[in-house]
Parts: structure tokens; C-alpha cells; sequence
């Protein structure tokens, strides 16, 4: 349960997440900040008394409203089912820092919806929060005790609803019919893309941390956390909302499809070693760190192959419970021998009639197996078959490759996807704007 949950709070609740998220290689943050010599700080500062940020009770007034502890507590509660269930104490209060900005900035989005008379009627919320629960296959009575039992509550997810429609209906109205975007700009992305047929694209996600000399080590200890936390089962696109400081965490972190010329030497040198599924990190870069996770490569407006339809037969043997690894190496190595003799997906049936195997036949797109048989599985022939695999628990079993549909090469998007892709982009980067300014008015009061 907890896996599925990693969608809900890393993208937002189902169904509901904003429309406008952008692609990072697009978005221009030079203009978000004015630079730090401009607010006149000394390079050398004396504190008269003392504030530690992390020491602090998780309630807040915002412009009046009251954010709980409990609030800050159930929402937390999700978080923590999005990373396994397994955060340490450490991690924990980290967290719950960051939720409390997070409500923070959910309670000014609806403010500022409400300001222009939008607001998300409870029946609509209702009928949003059993879309959710149907997906995770509750009834909505059964998923709020499914909640409560893990911490949480509906009221939680509900608020999540609300801020992300209403902050959804403000954009529409308020800064989307300003956004425009000409014909000439999307014929030169049209170009730019063709021109870049057959070149490889990376889709990455960064987690950035920012350091300056004297937290250095300290930032890349937390990367190094963070990294562990990950390989342990973590959500990369919760930690990337929670943590990262790019303007990417809103999107968990996703830099879009990129090529390597348009990273920094350092991120380039690391991502070009990944494999599809992997992270490294920290890695130093100017003014930081960054941990990087391959979601996916492919070449520009290519097939890719893993794309193909397969047609696949799997023959499989079960072992008798407490068969030792030596005894279940024999009858694999038996099946294998007798795979040999197979000619074509016709032969099948008498193969598992002799061998006592049960056969299920199903077509699948080869990117949605396991990495190890994808290669091996795309490199075959019809009618060849994989070598055995499993374990003793598990059995042996191999695959029988009967038909495979090779994909088209992939068509550049319409001249109106660029344009709307474009607009949202712009829309995005508004958004945050926007949001920077109702932050920078608010009356925020920590208790």
C-alpha cells in the first residue's frame, strides 16, 4: 500500500495535481531572486541573540488561519507512507519542517483563491476523495479508517484537494490568458527538434542542495542521507519535493528529456554512466550538490525498442517446498537442456505436458519487464527462448518468444502540443512568482 501512496503525495492527490508543471530546461529562475548584495549584508555578521530554526513548535498562524500540530502530524503521516514507512527520527523532524511550509504555502493558495471568490465546494471534494480511494481500490468509507490507522486522517488528503483546485482555478483566471506564446517561437522548437533526430536524450531527475564553504561537509552529509534513505526504498520524487532547492521540486525533480551538452561537465560525466533506475550523488558542482536519478533515455523522434510488443509463452516448473539451492540448480540446468529442443511457440505444450510446467501466454511491452530480459528478450529471435530463471522458492521458468511488433519511429509533437506545452511552461514559472508574492505579504505568525 505504502508504494502506491508515493504518487499521491510526491505528484499531489489523484487525479487533482496542477495542470501547469513545468519542464526544467525551460524555465529561466535568473530573474526569481535579486542578488544577495543588494539587500547590503556585511560579509562578516555578529547575531545578538539566538535563533535556532529547528527549534520549534509545528503550529502557525497564517494571515489568521491556524495550522495544528495535528495538521502538520496527519499530513506528515502521508509523507512517511510515500517513503515505506521507514524514516528515521532524524529524517522525521526534517520532515516535518518541511510540511509545515508546505501547509503554509497550501493555506496562502487558498486565500488567494478565495480573494477572487473561487473556492472548492465540499461536494466536489467528496466526490475527488472517493476517486482517490477508488483508485487504491477502498470504498471511501474503508480508506479514512485506513488512514487514521496509519496516522493520517480525510480531512488531510481533502485539504491537499482543495489547495491544488483552487490554486488550479486561480491560475486559469488569473495568469493564464496573459501567457502567449507566437508561432515563430514554436517553429523554431519544430526545428530544433528535427535538427536533433537520432541524438540520445536523457530524462533525469536532481535533487539540489545548496552549500557555501563553511556547509559543505554538513550539505553533503545530508545528500548522503538522503541517497540512503532512497536506496532503502525512499520515494526519489518525495525527497525531491521535500529537499531540493531547484525549482524542478515542484515536479518531483523532473528535468524533462535533456542532452548532456545542456548539463554541467560534472552532471554530465555522471549521468552519461547511469543505467535506467540508478542514482549517484552527492556530486559537487558550483554552488552546490546534486543527486541525480536516470528515469529513462532514448534518441530523438527514434523508436526505441523497448517500445516493441512482444508475444511471449512462459513455461514454468515449481519446486517442492525446502528444495535446497543445489537440488534446484540441477532441475533448472535439466530445463534448460530441455529448452533446447524447442522449435517455435507450436512445440510449447508438448514441452510443459513432458516437464510437468504450466504455460501463460500474454503480449507485453518489453520496457515493463525486468531490465535483464529486456536485452536478452530483444536481442532473440521468434522462437527462441530465454535461459531458465528464478530461484528455489520461486521455481524456474523461461520465456518463448512467438511474435514481436516493432515500434514506428516516434512523430514530432503537433505544432499546438509545442504551443501548449510552451504556455504551461510559462504559466509555471508565473505560478511561482505568484506564489513567492503572497509568502512575502503574509502575516505568518509561529507559535
Amino acid at each position: 500500500m505504502s508504494a502506491r501512496f508515493a504518487g499521491l503525495v510526491a505528484v499531489g492527490a489523484v487525479g487533482c495535481a496542477l495542470a501547469f508543471a513545468a519542464q526544467a530546461q525551460t524555465v529561466d529562475e535568473g530573474n526569481l531572486e535579486a542578488p544577495s548584495s543588494a539587500l547590503d549584508i556585511p560579509d562578516s555578521v555578529t547575531l545578538f541573540g539566538k535563533r535556532d530554526p529547528n527549534v520549534r513548535t509545528a503550529t502557525a498562524l497564517v494571515n489568521g488561519e491556524v495550522i495544528t500540530e495535528t495538521d502538520v502530524d496527519q499530513r506528515l503521516a502521508l509523507v512517511v507512507l510515500a517513503n515505506g514507512g521507514k524514516v528515521s527520527d532524524e529524517e522525521r523532524d526534517r520532515l516535518k519542517l518541511q510540511v509545515l511550509r508546505n501547509l503554509i504555502d497550501e493555506t496562502l493558495q487558498i486565500q488567494a483563491a478565495a480573494s477572487k471568490d473561487i473556492r472548492v465546494q465540499k461536494a466536489e471534494l467528496d466526490e475527488n476523495f472517493a476517486r482517490v480511494a477508488a483508485n487504491f481500490r477502498y470504498t471511501p468509507e474503508n480508506f479514512s479508517k485506513y488512514l487514521i490507522a496509519q496516522g493520517s486522517s480525510d480531512r488531510s488528503i481533502k485539504r491537499q484537494i482543495e489547495g491544488e483546485v483552487a490554486w488550479n482555478r486561480l491560475l486559469r483566471r488569473e495568469v493564464q490568458p496573459f501567457v502567449n506564446v507566437s508561432e515563430e517561437e514554436v517553429r523554431s522548437v519544430v526545428k530544433r527538434m528535427t535538427d536533433a533526430k537520432g541524438k540520445e536524450e536523457f530524462r533525469i531527475g536532481e535533487i539540489y542542495l545548496s552549500a557555501t564553504p563553511e556547509t559543505q561537509q554538513r550539505v553533503m552529509q545530508n545528500g548522503q542521507q538522503i541517497m540512503d534513505q532512497i536506496r532503502g526504498g525512499g520515494s526519489f520524487q518525495a525527497y525531491a519535493r521535500q529537499y531540493s532547492e531547484a525549482s524542478t521540486a515542484a515536479v518531483g525533480g523532473d528535468l524533462g528529456w535533456v542532452r548532456l551538452a545542456q548539463l554541467p561537465d560534472e552532471l554530465a560525466t555522471a549521468a552519461q554512466q547511469l543505467q535506467v533506475g540508478q542514482i549517484v550523488g552527492p556530486i559537487a558542482i558550483p554552488g552546490g550538490f546534486s543527486i541525480l536519478y536516470l528515469i529513462d533515455k532514448r534518441q530523438v523522434l527514434t523508436a526505441d525498442p523497448r517500445d516493441a510488443v512482444l508475444s511471449l509463452k512462459q513455461v514454468a516448473i515449481d519446486f517442492p517446498a525446502g528444495t535446497s539451492a543445489a537440488d534446484a540448480q540441477k532441475k533448472a540446468n535439466e530445463f534448460g537442456e530441455a529448452l533446447k529442443g524447442v522449435r517455435g511457440c507450436g512445440a510449447v505444450s508438448e514441452l510443459a505436458a513432458r516437464l510437468n510446467a504450466t504455460v501463460v501466454e500474454n503480449d507485453i511491452q518489453a520496457r515493463n519487464l525486468p531490465a535483464q530480459l529486456q536485452s536478452v528478450l530483444l536481442a532473440m529471435q521468434v522462437g527462441e527462448s530465454t535461459p531458465p530463471f528464478g530461484s528455489a522458492q520461486d521455481g524456474v521458468r523461461a520465456l518463448i518468444l512467438c511474435g514481436r511488433d516493432d515500434p514506428q519511429d516516434a512523430s514530432a509533437p503537433s505544432f499546438d502540443q509545442i504551443m501548449s506545452q510552451m504556455e504551461e511552461d510559462r504559466v509555471n514559472k508565473r505560478a511561482r512568482t505568484y506564489l513567492r508574492d503572497l509568502r512575502r505579504d503574509a502575516v505568518i505568525d509561529y507559535n
